[in-house]
């Protein structure tokens, strides 16, 4: 039945968008450390960026684009490097003192789209988003499927991408988690430069 093929591919989008990640853990790291206004905005480019491979997926286009080993390997090898930037911010955040984190950080002072910007680069550049995204329209589309059931996939993917990736943002600069940032500083931001030094070494040292 359609309702079955659609309640599959919702589970399956929720899991994988939900499950911590190089985007999700920017975001709540952005979230605590910088305050719901910056974490919004990085998860509005992370949003931005599911819904695009999604229509890609929907078209074809990412189906095509997996077929050349080059363009997924470039994709690849950027976000690795961008992983690994991240690791070393958050690394050299990790080993300053809390008096240096009291100044004013980029993201305070980088712009809405600017930040935008950074949260749309994590995700175009991450190839598996493009993989996510086959594997979600190949369980949701049979042979017979309209143009009406790609439109429910991707209207349903895009409430759940905006709910989940802007719950991060928001749980995440409440006063509580704020507050556990501050006194686990420097164990939170050690932790985040681990995930994303693995992260992006895992993206530059396995083949797709």
């Amino acid at each position: 039945m359609l309702a079955d093929q659609f309640i599959i591919v919702f589970t399956a989008y929720v899991i994988a968008a939900g499950s911590p990640g190089p985007s999700n853990m920017r975001i709540m790291a952005v979230a605590m450390n910088d305050g719901r206004g910056a974490a919004l905005a990085i998860a509005s480019g992370v949003v931005s960026g599911s819904i695009f491979w999604g229509l890609m997926a929907a078209t074809g286009v990412s189906a095509i684009l997996s077929r050349y080993a080059q363009a997924l390997v470039v994709l690849q090898v950027l976000g690795g490097l961008y992983l690994l930037y991240l690791a070393f911010k958050a690394g050299k955040a990790a080993l300053s003192s809390d008096k240096d984190q009291l100044r004013p950080s980029n993201e305070r002072k980088a712009t809405a789209a600017t930040l935008y910007k950074r949260g749309l680069l994590m995700h175009l550049t991450n190839p598996k988003s493009i993989l996510a995204w086959i594997a979600l329209m190949t369980l949701g589309l049979g042979p017979g499927s309209s143009s009406h059931t790609v439109l429910v996939i991707l209207a349903g993917c895009a409430v759940l991408s905006v709910t989940i990736f802007c719950g991060y943002a928001i749980v995440f600069s409440t006063a509580p988690m704020i507050a556990l940032y501050r006194r686990a500083r420097r164990w939170i931001e050690g932790t985040l430069a681990v995930f994303f030094g693995f992260a992006g070494l895992k993206l530059l040292l396995t083949r797709i």
